[in-house]
């Protein structure tokens, strides 16, 4: 995936449902992410372990923590991401809500929100039955989890750890054989299952760029680390990145009805970058798709359509446009001849 025009640049299985191990990790990173960003908790909050770790048995990695002995924030995500740990998961799911549950409820309205239509979260750390999610879901996690919280993002690149005079090392083993590799997380499912979300930027002449890799069911961990390197330099030697359109650029005037004005300029809120396989360029078309009738009032920034950009016929992005002006109602008459076309339209 491209992280920056969050387009898919390839995938295989991505629909498919599998366990929510990664999925829940990361969730439960997000969620803790938010809560820093909004003061509820700090980095460096000292934390008393609950007795309810002393009866976790989740069959994952833990960094051994123990009831009653402290840690801080800090500490417990370094182990929740860096080690995999899923006792520090069930401790950072506690102090953000007071309750496991509540937590999980959390996990699940947040999918919802962020439009993760095949996953069901059922614990903290992915452990255990009736949880599942999909590598699509996960990959829309992952991107916005880069966007939303790039001053936490650092937690992800940090190689190794030391709590309790225990030395761990962070399983994503890209991040000591590829430079342009800062993150993100990798797992290790029941059997035979490894799977890595890995995240990869280069500089380019429009800027960074950033993809974000998923492989799972990997037999090994070297088999992930390969696959996963496969897939980044493959999209990075393969496609650039382009600025198709500038902000505030008008890329139609539709007719609005109803309106102090008769037609609307719509176009792009912000600069919009794509990526597109190399020497495409020429073969570049696109469809306006508009939600008609656009009828007032409109305010400003409000999105009324959906541009696809494509390759011949091949879609391979979709991409919001938005109303660039505010378009007030039209007077009493105004609105009256309008309602009387619209009923032969």
């Amino acid at each position: 995936m491209d992280v920056v025009s969050n387009q898919v640049l390839a995938s295989r299985h991505a629909e498919e449902k599998t366990t929510a191990r990664a999925a829940s990790k990361l969730m439960t990173t997000y969620l803790v992410f938010g809560a820093l960003k909004e003061g509820r908790l700090s980095l460096k909050q000292s934390v008393v372990i609950p007795e309810k770790i002393a009866v976790l048995n989740s069959g994952g990695s833990r960094m051994f923590l123990q009831a009653g002995g402290k840690a801080t924030v800090q500490e417990l995500l370094y182990g929740l991401i860096v080690h995999d740990a899923d006792d520090a998961a069930l401790v950072l799911s506690l102090v953000v809500s007071g309750d496991e549950k509540r937590f999980v409820e959390l996990m699940n309205q947040e999918s919802l929100r962020l439009g993760m239509k095949s996953t069901l979260y059922a614990s903290p750390f992915g452990s255990g039955k009736g949880g599942y999610s999909t590598l699509a879901d996960l990959a829309v996690l992952a991107a916005n989890v880069i966007r939303e919280y790039p001053a936490y993002y650092f937690n992800f690149s940090v190689r190794e750890l030391t709590y309790n005079s225990i030395r761990m090392r962070n399983p994503n083993r890209l991040l000591w054989l590829d430079p342009a590799v800062d993150g993100l997380m990798a797992t290790n499912g029941s059997g035979q299952s490894y799977m890595l979300v890995a995240s990869a930027r280069r500089h380019s002449a429009l800027g960074e760029r950033r993809l974000l890799s998923i492989v799972s069911g990997a037999v090994s961990d070297q088999a992930r680390t390969q696959e996963s390197l496969k897939l980044l330099n493959w999209g990075f030697q393969n496609f650039d990145m382009i600025r198709l359109f500038e902000k505030d650029q008008i890329v139609a005037k539709p007719e609005v009805w109803k309106g102090s004005s008769g037609n609307m300029e719509v176009g792009f809120i912000e600069d919009t970058y794509i990526s597109i396989p190399k020497g495409a360029v020429p073969r570049l078309r696109s469809v306006l798709v508009r939600n008609d009738p656009l009828i007032a009032p409109i305010d400003e920034g409000a999105r009324i359509g959906t541009l696809k950009v494509m390759i011949e016929n091949k879609v391979i992005a979709e991409l919001p446009v938005f109303a660039l002006e505010q378009i007030n109602v039209a007077s009493f008459l105004g609105r009256l001849w309008d309602t009387i076309c619209l009923w032969f339209k």
